[in-house]
């Protein structure tokens, strides 16, 4: 008799660390995070005619509606739009036998029912006309190969913060592409699919197509963002809607003026520092009038001539010399444009200033009169005269009057002539005397060269900046070079009349002699509250404004016509950052510059060392405006060519 033995039970040990083992396992894999864990959102919700994804509102709409004719850019508004949206295409090529045949029969019908509109005496359908005209020139162009045949869809989902914002920007998404008759449609009841088909991943679950041919398909290029970039020109910065390079040739537009408004500590100078040693290299001269002492370490990096005024020193200017000018027609009016810029400078000395100093309780002159303005200028000619210059400019050679002969002609004069004397005797032995009343010392030869008015007292500063600039200008209009003029703190002469009304004449003159005047400012309030002050910014083709105090804003924004979310982030751009226009386009800029231009115009040594080692990253160097930012390639891109008229889908 056969047996069969027990069979012996498992280890119940061996059988428990099993089990342990499994559930480890388990709970290690259910813990593994994989890279769509680190994708997905946190929770996604879809109603009608929206969802949210996390706490973000959404919509996804299909564009179902195209003119006859498409033109190069329609897209660029929508890809320019400061808002966060995604955009898909879906682009399927479709046989060309296929549409050929399909494009025959489409055509006999037209034409038949033209032929039975007829017959039945019908007004003729202009629509029905051009449907054959555009098929038959469709058909030609295919048969030889020209063009191709497609079909195209176009999605899109904007992104908001809540649901208000979400019909807000939905609004405007709709009328920008409303005003080109390209017609827009929430993807109603099928947010899901128009989700799946936006975000990529190669799935077209709404289906909603367009026929289009090649050069109807090409408008719809994407790239089309706000471009600032030509082949000439120095590169200004990045470009942040599209993160392309800035290089621009203010020359270019219908002047060379520019702009600068920020405030302290905002990256302003480090910007006009930058902009004028890359102007440099390419042969442009350079005046800066400096307030502040900003300015000498990358003059004596560049080799340039840095010239102090100041009580102390030993520079003279003397404001009656007059240009060597070479054109016969300026040399004709050299002295009679010379005696109106005198005329402003004395008002200035004798009176404009003080006249602004009421506010401080200090002693106020009064301000000249017709009857001393008359005495003065029959003083100013008479003083010339005495010098042996005439309005013949081949008396323009000699040696010029200075303040002090001015002076000796009003006290002997009649009249008004002895008191105007008074009122100018503390520049010409008093506590202003000799800086600017004997003759000029200085024979400026380079190509940079800065005046520093930062150890002038407050009360002489402006009539300093108003007898350099007119000093700069004789030397402009002497050899039409090309040059910029830059002057910081501008609003110092803003503040009054005669200065500020000779900034004007500047902006206004100064593309005729081959000069671009840059105005910097940080006080935009008393800035822009000048008359001359919003003439000046009028006159500047180039417009720059960083980041700006809350209270400046609004004013910025009534001047230059700011949208909502400009004036939003003009008060909140880090530094180097900002708004860059240039006629009538604008970009928003990131303010770039290498490690060796760092070390050159920035006042902290260590900028470079932290250059090295950071990105474009923006940092405050000190007390002075400046910022911090890595090289970048300054290569020139072709400029975008200017639109061009496509025919549309058919």
């Amino acid at each position: 008799m056969l047996g069969f033995g027990k069979k012996k039970p498992d280890d119940p040990v061996a059988g428990q660390q099993a089990v342990e083992a499994q559930e480890v396992s388990t709970a290690f894999q259910k813990g593994i995070t994989a890279l769509r864990d680190f994708i997905a959102p946190s929770s996604l919700e879809f109603n009608g005619n929206n969802f949210r994804i996390g706490t973000r509102f959404a919509r996804t709409y299909y564009v179902y509606g195209y003119p006859r004719q498409v033109y190069t850019g329609w897209l660029s508004g929508m890809v320019n739009l400061d808002e966060v949206i995604d955009l898909s295409m879906i682009v399927q090529p479709v046989d060309s036998q296929v549409v050929l045949n399909n494009l025959r029969k489409k055509v006999s019908q037209l034409q038949a029912g033209i032929q039975i509109d007829s017959e039945k005496g019908r007004v003729r359908d202009p629509g029905k006309e051009a449907a054959i005209q555009d098929a038959e020139e469709m058909r030609d162009k295919l048969q030889v190969g020209e063009e191709r045949f497609f079909r195209f869809g176009f999605y899109f989902t904007i992104y908001a913060g809540s649901d208000e914002e979400l019909e807000f920007i939905s609004h405007k998404v709709e009328s920008m592409l409303g005003q080109q008759l390209v017609y827009s449609k929430a993807a109603t009841a099928q947010q899901e699919q128009g989700l799946n088909s936006v975000i990529p991943q190669f799935v077209d679950q709404l289906q909603i197509y367009r026929n289009m041919n090649t050069a109807a398909l090409s408008t719809s290029f994407p790239f089309t963002s706000a471009d600032l970039t030509q082949e000439n020109g120095i590169l200004y910065g990045i470009n942040m809607h599209n993160s392309g390079l800035v290089i621009f040739d203010r020359f270019s537009l219908e002047n060379g003026n520019s702009v600068v408004f920020a405030k302290s500590g905002a990256g302003k100078s480090f910007m006009v520092k930058l902009e004028a040693l890359r102007s440099m290299m390419f042969g442009t001269e350079i005046f800066i009038i400096d307030p502040e002492n900003e300015y000498q370490k990358m003059c004596d990096a560049v080799g340039g001539a840095y010239v102090r005024l100041s009580l102390n020193s030993s520079t003279r200017i003397n404001p009656f010399d007059l240009p060597q000018v070479v054109d016969d027609e300026e040399a004709d009016n050299a002295l009679r444009s010379n005696l109106i810029t005198l005329h402003g400078l004395f008002r200035l000395m004798m009176g404009g200033a003080q006249a602004q100093m009421l506010q401080t309780g200090l002693t106020m002159a009064p301000a000249l009169n017709p009857v001393e303005e008359a005495d003065l200028d029959a003083a100013l000619i008479e003083t010339y005269a005495k010098a042996g210059i005439t309005n013949d400019p081949l008396t323009h050679g000699s040696m010029p009057p200075t303040i002090h002969d001015l002076y000796d002609t009003l006290l002997h004069m009649g009249s008004t002539g002895p008191q105007l004397a008074q009122r100018l005797r503390k520049y010409t032995s008093g506590t202003f005397a000799g800086i600017f009343s004997q003759p000029s010392n200085i024979n400026v030869n380079n190509s940079m060269v800065v005046f520093n008015i930062r150890d002038l007292e407050d009360e002489l500063r402006p009539v300093a900046m108003y007898i350099v600039l007119n000093f700069i200008w004789n030397k402009t209009k002497a050899d039409k070079k090309r040059r910029l003029l830059i002057v910081d703190e501008a609003w110092q002469l803003m503040r009054f009349e005669d200065s500020a009304n000779f900034m004007f004449s500047l902006a206004k003159r100064a593309r005729k002699y081959n000069l671009g005047l840059t105005t910097v400012t940080q006080d935009v309030e008393d800035f822009m509250a000048s008359r001359m002050g919003r003439a000046i910014v009028a006159n500047a083709s180039v417009q720059i404004l960083l980041k700006q105090s809350v209270s400046a804003v609004d004013v910025l924004s009534d001047v230059f016509k700011l949208t909502e979310e400009e004036k939003k982030r003009l008060s909140q751009f880090p530094i180097g950052q900002g708004l860059f226009f240039a006629g009538q386009n604008h970009v928003h800029i990131q303010v770039i510059a290498s490690p060796t231009e760092a070390s050159l115009i920035s006042p902290n040594p260590e900028a470079e060392e932290v250059l090295e080692n950071e990105d474009i990253d923006e940092t405050e160097t000190g007390e002075e405006d400046e910022l911090e930012t890595q090289d970048q390639p300054a290569s020139a891109v072709q400029q975008a060519s200017p639109p061009s008229q496509q025919p549309g889908g058919v």
